[in-house]
């Protein structure tokens, strides 16, 4: 039997294809939104059950009737996050806040957070990390994950169970596209000008995540029996996105154990396969250096257009 699944984020890049994913599995999607990158399309998407539009930092929905909550819904990488770290506590932490208290409100056990493994910073050691090794955030983006994995810690009793998921950095095809993801920049680049231009030395370590395997990953999760895994949190499957500085080799044991119904179903050769396939013929040098699929570039032009006040709120009514 399906489920009623609120996703916050679900405008963007991963909670595009997350919609998708949730209703061919027979559930349906309500989606929250600011709506900042919805026109950013470069195909058609699958529209949610039900859209509503919102500000997280003042959210006030009833979920009475929801089944589960996937919280997407942030300043979503390192660039995004230093316009100004006071707004990314206030939209990333707060904002997350209110949503999951009002998912414990309703009575709902199952709530997902979008964490990432960002929070472990540049690793000194060899050794790949787990959920036991310490946390080193070294942007305001990642600091934001780890206030939000405490936010729910606080949050968690016997009746509401959220669970943090660690997301690597993201690659692969959405009809929503980000090029300010390293895959997805590399391969566009190549497309765009036949130059396939590295912005680090190509040293640094960083686990990497389909967007459709993260779809998969939570889907699973959000459907899984919530009072069966425990008194706290679970941290699992970690992420990033962007950051030349961060450098960080990860340990997946804890997921694959705790979540034995879950396996990847992409590798990177598929991946950029298909990303090759999708853009060829969308892409081209113009498209390559404006605004539509880069996240910090979209926001500058929505400040510019004063759709969005310096608090990134929005000016302008639907």
């Amino acid at each position: 039997m399906g489920m009623k699944v609120l996703v916050t984020g679900n405008l963007g890049y991963v909670g595009t294809v997350l919609t998708a994913d949730l209703q061919r599995h027979g559930h349906l999607v309500a989606g929250y939104a600011a709506g900042f990158f919805a026109p950013c399309l470069i195909v058609d998407a699958a529209a949610p059950d039900e859209q509503l539009f919102g500000d997280t930092r003042s959210f006030a929905e009833d979920l009475r009737g929801f089944d589960a909550v996937v919280h997407l819904a942030a300043l979503s990488n390192d660039p995004l996050g230093e316009l100004d770290p006071r707004l990314t506590d206030d939209i990333n932490v707060g904002g997350l806040r209110r949503v999951a208290e009002a998912a414990k409100a309703a009575g709902i056990r199952r709530f997902v957070f979008a964490s990432s493994c960002s929070l472990y910073g540049k690793s000194d050691g060899d050794m790949p990390l787990d959920e036991t090794c310490a946390q080193n955030p070294l942007t305001a983006y990642a600091r934001s994950k780890v206030a939000g994995e405490r936010v729910l810690a606080e949050l968690t009793d016997e009746r509401f169970r959220p669970i943090a998921l660690r997301f690597s950095t993201a690659y692969g095809w959405s009809p929503r596209l980000r090029l300010d993801l390293v895959v997805n920049n590399l391969v566009a680049s190549g497309l765009a000008s036949g130059v396939i231009a590295l912005e680090s030395d190509g040293t640094p370590w960083r686990p990497l995540v389909h967007v459709r395997d993260m779809a998969q990953a939570i889907r699973t999760i959000a459907t899984a029996v919530a009072h069966a895994l425990g008194d706290a949190p679970v941290t699992m499957r970690p992420a990033s996105e962007g950051g030349d500085q961060r450098s960080y080799s990860v340990d997946f044991a804890r997921v694959r154990a705790t979540f034995p119904a879950f396996a990847p179903a992409w590798n990177l050769e598929r991946g950029i396969a298909e990303l090759v396939a999708n853009m060829r013929g969308k892409m081209d040098a113009e498209i390559f250096a404006g605004p539509r699929y880069f996240r910090i570039r979209r926001i500058h032009e929505l400040l510019a257009a004063g759709t969005i006040d310096n608090q990134l709120r929005l000016l302008t009514t639907r």
